[in-house]
């Protein structure tokens, strides 16, 4: 497949076409990827409320370290780059974390929206 790209925009069909496709597939993931989290979110919330009844803090530093290294050997294997794994995951935690702390604080409800 070639393209015929004289600056005015015209490309071949079947570039499109195939264009198309490749981006209808990330559109799908990125879908997936939004619903995935959510779960996860929605499992961290209650793990937020769990800790906050027990006077457990919001961060546990151990288990952090044992997802990271975990996500990182999942991201060799699956030839991801493990320091975007590892930035990815750091950003969840960060997410999780403030969140646990929201909770803990009473901002956040068990449904994960402030408390009125």
């Amino acid at each position: 497949m070639t393209t015929s790209n004289t600056g005015s925009g015209d490309v071949d069909p079947a570039v499109r076409e195939e264009l198309a496709r490749l981006r209808d597939s990330i559109d799908n993931i990125d879908a997936a990827v939004v619903h995935m989290l959510a779960e996860r979110f929605k499992a961290t919330q209650q793990v937020g409320h769990l800790k906050a009844r027990h006077q457990l803090p919001p961060a546990d530093p151990d288990r952090e370290a044992r997802q990271i290294e975990r996500l990182r050997t999942l991201a060799e294997n699956a030839k991801l780059d493990p320091a975007f794994a590892e930035k990815f995951l750091n950003f969840i935690i960060a997410e999780v974390i403030r969140h646990h702390e929201r909770i803990a604080d009473g901002v956040l409800t068990s449904e994960g929206t402030p408390d009125a």
